[in-house]
This record gives C-alpha cells, sequence and structure tokens, in this order.
C-alpha cells in the first residue's frame, strides 16, 4: 500500500514537473503607472495686490506659500502652482531688488542667527545658480539657457538631468526692480524615468508661464 502511494505520488510530481518545463515563458518589461494627463487649457492670475501676472493651468490652483522649506517667505508675493492631480508644484518666489532681505546666518555652534541684507540683482542671479548646482551630486547633467520672452523679460532656464530633485527652474528680472525664481518641485521620491511623462507635460505649462509673465509696475 505505501508502495502504491509512493509511486502515485511521484507521478504527479513528474506531471509538475513536465507541465512546468513545456510553458511559456514571457519576459516583462519594467514598467510604471499610466498617469491621464488632462489637456492644456489656461487661465489668467491677475491679483491686483500682486505686482505680477500669468497664465497657468485649469487643472492647477493658485495657493499662498506661508512657508518655504522651513523659512518664511520676503513677503506676500510666494505662491505654489499647485498640480493636486499630478503631485507636483511649482515654487514661485518674488523679490524686490534693492528691498530688504532676510537671511539665516549659521553660527559656529550649528545654530542659525535672523539678519537682514539688501537684495542685490547680482546676488540674487549667484543665488539661483548656487540653488540650481546643489543638484550636482545626483545630477546627470545641468544645462542652462538664456530666456528673452514675448513681454520683453529676461531670464535664465535650468534644466537639470537625473534623480534630481527639480529638473526644472528658472528666474525673469528687469534687473532693476523685479525679481522672481521659480522651480518645479514633485511630492514623490525622484525618479526621472517614472517623472518623465509628467515632467514633458508640464514643461508646456512653464513655457506658457514663462511667455505670458508681465510685472505690473512697468
Amino acid at each position: 500500500m505505501k508502495k502504491e502511494r509512493s509511486f502515485i505520488a511521484m507521478l504527479i510530481m513528474l506531471c509538475c514537473f513536465f507541465v512546468a518545463c513545456n510553458s511559456n515563458y514571457t519576459s516583462k518589461k519594467k514598467g510604471y503607472f499610466n498617469i491621464p494627463l488632462p489637456n492644456h487649457v489656461y487661465r489668467t492670475f491677475s491679483d491686483s495686490s500682486f505686482p505680477y501676472s500669468f497664465e497657468y493651468p485649469a487643472y492647477a490652483k493658485i495657493v499662498q506659500d506661508s512657508t518655504f522649506f522651513d523659512s518664511t517667505p520676503e513677503n506676500n508675493y510666494w505662491i505654489n502652482v499647485d498640480f493636486p492631480t499630478l503631485n507636483a508644484k511649482i515654487f514661485l518666489s518674488y523679490k524686490i531688488i534693492g528691498g530688504k532681505a532676510h537671511y539665516k546666518i549659521k553660527q559656529s555652534n550649528g545654530t542659525y542667527k535672523d539678519s537682514i541684507g539688501v537684495n542685490q540683482f547680482d546676488l540674487m542671479v549667484n543665488d539661483a545658480f548656487n540653488l540650481t548646482n546643489k543638484n550636482n551630486v545626483i545630477a546627470s547633467s545641468i544645462n542652462d539657457s538664456l530666456m528673452h520672452t514675448p513681454n520683453g523679460l529676461h531670464g535664465i532656464y535650468f534644466k537639470v538631468g537625473g534623480n534630481a530633485a527639480t529638473a526644472k527652474q528658472f528666474f525673469l528680472s528687469d534687473s532693476t526692480h523685479n525679481f522672481l525664481r521659480g522651480a518645479l518641485y514633485f511630492d514623490a521620491t525622484p525618479n526621472a524615468d517614472s517623472l518623465r511623462p509628467v515632467q514633458d507635460f508640464l514643461q508646456k505649462d512653464i513655457e506658457q508661464l514663462i511667455n505670458t509673465f508681465r510685472w505690473k509696475n512697468k
């Protein structure tokens, strides 16, 4: 009886083995979730209390920035263009050239002390480059290009390759009174491959924002 049971068990194992060997194996390529993207439709941001205006997507919302990386915004004109369905934000920080600037200076004991200075155009340009170059450790490339918009504004556009926290940054200025810096961030772990479709999609929205941007005090 034991021999008969052992024989049946062996037959079952052999059948499973041959079935497994004869099944076709198909390798699967690495993939990511499909993200539905809306149509590019724009509306105008032109709050009467703000010194600037621009067009932004209808599927985004404007949120006033009360904190910026544990710092207090310098004025009330720091905002986020928030894309809730895409987990993305374009941070916009505005500064008045020649106006007061608030800085945190690191002390010898590791603490930070608040300091007040003056916003100088050349220093703000230098800061914009330095903030972008902080991605050097993980960036595969950093390219910058001059911009000249239809509304007569000038600035620099930065494109950062690799798994950087922000792959797209820019600043616009008239070099005498107004200075605005923008940066695209995602509320997700930076991954160039998985984020590329959304980054490419938002590229058009960033270009629309830049090309329609204007200062109200000009």
